[in-house]
């Protein structure tokens, strides 16, 4: 009789250890269904989450690093056709995106409208010297003139040049350079970046998310309007995705991400590249492949960003866009740093270009649940264009239409200790903490019914040899 309620408790025990398993099975779904649900309630761009706390504040630090190119032989250039000698001189930091967005506006279509505020601040601590450096740059001011004023008038440019003592170097402050200086010619403020401090890049619409979280934080509109008109053509004019500092949660990393960059006034994609480590936090990094500035010979999509057939050698250029449609008709052209992934020609026209893809890629690293943007790159270098001339004196030994860079910069920022610790403690350890109950429980379960198994079978072996005894 003992024997047989030692087999019964044992199976007693193996059913409970199979409960305790079928438990931690069920929690799996349902502690992913709670974690989604979660997760996607506070990722929603409304007050009281998350999300909306993170974007309506400047959220970490960023960055804005300039480097310059100080042309070191301008006279042989001038003189003699020489290749410029350029000598890249930064960084020179600038803390910006310190102000929340502005003019915040719930609309009832599930969507909120907001201005993000520039500014910049000087960095001394993370710079290689004082905004006060002196720099040989292209002249801003004569090298767009060439482009800008017909060839037919030329001699009036040559008159302007001659009569106010200009070139087409000038030495000027990284100050000067950056944010602007008093031009002899034009009698007005010139710059990189003039105006920036208290400008805004434009109105933004972005969707919530409360309806359909896989819209979170997309764009809707961009000044009014949900395509741009620059490129006159309807796939090069489309504003897709975001603005790359968030997307939709629970990031696929075999779909590429896409996000509007009002700097170079187009839409691009991202791909995954790997799995990263920050600060404890498991990422996805994605990186601007070699193909979203190639040549349309390369890639059929780019054929409409495609706007001056005579400088671009028939469309066969890669590596630079041409953006004067959006900044006023002014002949800047965008590439990556050093040209990275351009035309080999491009560097092969000026002395001491060294493109590398650690230093002068563009990526984001996402943390997949979240879609949040915990660390981000973004490397551009802004170039003007000059060419040959036989009227204006300084353009006249210039061999061949000249992409010419004149400064890049590295927009960055990272998420620091304190955030990580945050966010941390808020989802990735409560995801853990689940995980491990549900492992747990089934572990515990199984380790269970395979003991009281194991028991069942001594118990039943020892019970049939002690039953043989008395047959």
């Amino acid at each position: 009789m003992g024997c047989c309620n030692k087999r019964v408790g044992l199976l007693v025990g193996a059913a409970v250890g199979a409960l305790v398993a079928i438990m931690g099975g069920i929690l799996i779904p349902v502690g992913n269904n709670v974690i989604d649900a979660t997760v996607e309630k506070e990722a929603v761009l409304e007050p009281g989450t998350t999300a909306y706390e993170n974007w309506v504040s400047t959220g970490g630090i960023v960055y804005r690093q300039f480097w310059l190119f100080d042309v070191k032989n301008p006279l042989e250039v001038l003189k003699h056709g020489s290749k410029p000698a350029l000598y890249e001189k930064g960084p020179y930091t600038y803390r910006t995106r310190y102000l929340p967005k502005d003019n915040i506006t719930a609309n009832p279509n599930h969507t909120v409208s907001f201005l993000v505020p520039a500014g910049a601040i000087f960095e001394p601590s993370m710079s290689v010297g004082t905004e006060e450096d002196e720099v040989t740059s292209l002249n801003l001011v004569v090298a767009g003139a060439y482009s800008l004023v017909p060839k037919m008038l030329h001699f009036l440019l040559e008159m302007a040049i001659k009569r106010t003592n200009s070139s087409l170097f000038h030495r000027r402050t990284v100050k000067e350079i950056l944010w602007g200086y008093r031009d002899p010619i034009l009698k007005d403020t010139k710059g990189l970046f003039v105006p920036y401090n208290g400008t805004y890049d434009g109105y933004y619409n972005v969707y919530t998310g409360k309806d359909d979280i896989s819209k979170v934080a997309t764009i809707d509109r961009w000044k009014g309007e949900r395509k741009v008109s620059f490129w006159k053509d309807q796939y090069c004019d489309m504003i897709n995705g975001t603005d790359a500092s968030s997307f939709a949660p629970f990031v696929d990393k075999k779909k590429p991400l896409y996000f509007f960059s009002s700097d170079i006034c187009r839409s691009v994609s991202a791909s995954f590249e790997a799995s990263l480590d920050l600060k404890g936090i498991e990422v996805y990094r994605f990186s601007l492949l070699s193909s979203t500035f190639a040549s349309p010979t390369v890639n059929p999509d780019n054929q409409c960003f495609c706007t001056d057939q005579v400088v671009t050698k028939n469309c066969t250029m890669a590596g630079v866009l041409d953006v004067r449609t959006c900044q006023d008709n002014t002949p800047i052209y965008i590439s990556l740093p050093h040209f990275l992934h351009g035309s080999p020609y491009l560097r092969e026209a000026m002395v001491g270009l060294n493109p590398s893809e650690e230093h002068h890629a563009t990526y984001l690293d996402v943390e997949p649940t979240t879609g949040f943007t915990l660390r981000f790159a973004k490397r551009l270098q802004v170039n003007l264009m000059i060419g040959p001339s036989k009227v204006v004196s300084v353009f006249k030994n210039i061999k061949d239409y000249t992409i010419f860079p004149v400064a890049w910069l590295n927009e960055t920022a990272a998420l620091d200790d304190e955030t990580a610790d945050r966010f941390k403690k808020e989802l990735i350890y409560r995801i853990h903490l689940l995980e491990t109950v549900q492992m747990t429980l089934i572990g515990v379960g199984a380790a269970i019914v395979l003991i009281c198994l194991i028991f069942f079978c001594i118990v039943r072996k020892n019970m049939s040899k002690y039953e043989s005894k008395f047959v």
